[in-house]
């Protein structure tokens, strides 16, 4: 058995799909802490691991990015990706770095597995740290020839003029997007030692777990062989209760709408407002989850309930059509119970969730974070009436369903480990 050390940003969409691997690793008897905000460290704990904090590397809370990185919550679309970048992600690698450098020497171990956006991680490989496996917890980013570089939301093209243009993008867009970051990266790696790059999404050189299916990506000719795609990572059911008017619902012969906004973009008259008029006066019910009902600008339809928190794991098997800003895990959650998705989003990662959505043809992208209610409603009775949506969601669905992704999970990252690795360092 060895010593794995567990990295992700403190971020709900991060910290999830990475509990099921460290569960998995724990059982199987490795010794695992893991590397996190202080808001995660029961999380961290409850999935098996030791916890280890952000103490160099400034600590924050996923649901006030304001309160620690200001004039974050001053900027949207794009203008708050690249803040996101430069200050979140490429601004905490030399505390982030040292914080792994001393969980190093203190408790040494075998293996780091990283979410994508934790560089310090690989940069730590590259100066004689531990080998690094990266976890994907965003839509697959790399640079390819086939696709537009991440961020813009732009289906791909492998024509001969797709790929001009994609050529012409990934050469500007770490300096034209992301100059601010890309400046400070190399700024970063000239302090470190190491040669200058600019910032783009990373390409471990040994392996990256991708936590869905090739048919939800871009068919891409120039994916790196250590690539594996293990299938979606789903959070535990857990024993939250379903709400107690669910019965209800399940009584209702109407088609059930769920509508989210997840975890980060909670203001709800972005789309759960909208949603909500949009749907009032249609034959369908819909249920509001993330959002209480008195933090809503106005009463709820008749056709309509809310809660805080719905268990999707028993929820989202009786319903019809999931409405979303484009969460990448709850679009996971939902296509693997075949639902079609009308996504609406242009936050983080969210213009390329909805882009996959459409380009996979298991629902429609609205492209923008703000859609009217007339948009909604005419794109939710597309989405309800023309079964081919639900068709493909469900054909994707068997391709989800076919992985077990926390054992393929560990099964890859014990094969990063020394033959002779049985024993605790």
């Amino acid at each position: 058995m060895a010593r794995i050390l567990i990295a992700t940003q403190p971020i709900a969409g991060h910290v999830a799909p990475t509990a099921p691997v460290v569960q998995e690793l724990a059982r199987r008897g490795h010794e695992v802490r893991w590397y996190t905000g202080r808001k995660y460290a029961r999380a961290a704990q409850a999935a098996g691991a030791g916890w280890e904090p952000f103490v160099h590397a400034r600590d924050y809370d996923d649901s006030a990015f304001g309160n620690t990185f200001t004039g974050r919550d001053d900027r949207r679309g794009v203008r708050q990706l690249q803040f996101d970048v430069q200050h979140v992600f490429v601004g905490q690698i030399e505390g982030q770095l040292q914080d792994l450098r001393d969980v190093a020497r203190s408790w040494p171990h075998a293996l780091v597995l990283a979410d994508q956006t934790v560089a310090a991680a690989l940069l730590h490989e590259e100066l004689g740290g531990p080998p690094c496996a990266l976890l994907g917890v965003l839509p697959l980013g790399i640079r390819s020839e086939d696709a537009a570089p991440f961020g813009l939301g732009l289906p791909p093209s492998a024509t001969p003029v797709g790929r001009w243009r994609n050529r012409i993008l990934n050469a500007l867009l770490p300096h034209a997007v992301f100059g601010a970051a890309s400046r400070d990266l190399s700024d970063v790696c000239g302090r470190l030692g190491l040669p200058a790059r600019p910032f783009e999404p990373p390409v471990a050189p040994t392996l990256m777990l991708q936590p869905s299916v090739p048919e939800f990506e871009y068919v891409r000719g120039d994916l790196p062989s250590q690539l594996k795609f293990i299938g979606p990572l789903l959070p535990a059911p857990g024993a939250r209760p379903l709400p107690d008017w669910w019965a209800d619902v399940q009584r209702d012969p109407r088609p059930l709408i769920v509508v989210t906004q997840g975890t980060l973009a909670t203001d709800p008259t972005r789309l759960i407002w909208p949603a909500l008029c949009a749907l009032a006066d249609e034959d369908v019910q819909v249920v509001v989850a993330g959002a209480h009902p008195q933090a809503l600008p106005g009463p709820l339809p008749r056709n309509a309930r809310a809660t805080p928190f719905l268990p999707f794991a028993r929820a989202l098997p009786e319903a019809a059509l999931y409405v979303t800003n484009g969460g990448y895990g709850g679009v996971m959650q939902a296509l693997l119970h075949g639902l079609p998705c009308l996504v609406a989003g242009r936050s983080e990662d969210k213009a390329e969730v909805a882009a996959r959505v459409a380009h996979a043809g298991v629902g429609m992208n609205l492209g923008t974070d703000r859609p009217t209610p007339v948009r909604i409603r005419r794109a939710a009775r597309a989405l309800l009436r023309d079964p081919a949506y639900r068709t493909r969601a469900r054909l994707l669905a068997e391709q989800l369903a076919a992985h077990d992704a926390p054992r393929e999970a560990a099964d890859l990252l014990e094969g990063l480990l020394p033959k002779d690795h049985h024993a605790h360092q």
